[in-house]
């Protein structure tokens, strides 16, 4: 159910600042966005999965401080990140 280790160094290559990179918060808003994806699919097959749909909402909340917080430094970033990962205001 977890992002596998070649996907999230996949991730952090193609978004971190450097190779080594996994603090930054497109790293870690791009991990986010990937986890959130397969808990998605995973709660349209068990819809009565409700500990599973609290940790998606907690990691949707944590994502959207991430790009809140990216948004208030780097606006133009923002954006670039928001397009990149397909994901709507």
């Amino acid at each position: 159910m977890s992002v596998t280790k070649e996907r999230k160094s996949e991730l952090i290559q193609d978004f971190g600042r450097t190779g080594s990179d996994t603090g930054s918060p497109e790293v870690q808003i791009s991990i986010l966005t990937t986890r959130i994806a397969e808990m998605t699919t995973h709660l349209q097959l068990h819809k009565k999965d409700f500990a599973s749909r609290r940790g998606l909402l907690g990691m949707v909340s944590r994502r959207r401080r991430l790009l809140d917080y990216v948004k208030r430094t780097n606006p133009q970033k923002y954006l670039d990140l928001l397009q990149r990962l397909d994901i709507r205001k």
